[in-house]
């Protein structure tokens, strides 16, 4: 089965406060057995115009990452995020070959 991850773009406004999101979402990260293979990091922009931030997240399967998205835990979470930064992000289905 193929894996499902979170893509984001993302533009905190004060990170400080930002701070909080990263540590709520950590509990729903662990449950729902989430690995970063995208943390930030040094960056070139190639094409087109992104956000300051790339995360990608890696889990298990798709139905696993729209589930810890959807989870209560990570919407707390979330509504940390939601005031302090601006972001684009899809769940989407890796490739299976």
């Amino acid at each position: 089965m193929a894996k499902g991850y979170w893509v984001a773009h993302v533009d905190v406004d004060d990170m400080e406060r930002y701070r909080a999101y990263i540590a709520a979402n950590a509990a729903p990260f662990a449950e729902y057995g989430a690995r970063f293979l995208v943390r930030g990091g040094a960056k070139e922009i190639r094409e087109g115009q992104m956000r300051s931030r790339t995360v990608v997240i890696e889990f298990a399967d798709f139905p696993t990452a729209k589930a810890c998205y959807d989870s209560v835990s990570y919407q707390d979470a979330k509504a940390l995020r939601d005031p302090v930064s601006t972001g684009d992000m899809e769940i989407i289905e890796g490739y299976d070959g």
